[in-house]
């Protein structure tokens, strides 16, 4: 029996929403082991003189416990 565990996460990208997305996990793989999925929560845009900078998403990431 697996018993996981879940952490709330902000991650952003001057590039794209998939761009947040991936360097959230990449900077997660970095801490956490056994990581199974994730799940976007929220997206949003940050904005300067009418043009998007950034790109920024809100996620959980989903791991399992280490026995």
């Amino acid at each position: 029996m697996a018993v996981a565990r879940v952490t709330e996460i902000r991650a952003s990208s001057p590039d794209g929403f998939q761009e947040a997305v991936l360097e959230g996990v990449r900077r997660a793989a970095k801490t956490l082991r056994g990581i199974t999925g994730i799940e976007v929560l929220g997206k949003r845009v940050k904005v300067d003189q009418g043009r998007i900078i950034e790109y920024r998403v809100d996620m959980k990431v989903i791991f399992v416990l280490e026995s």
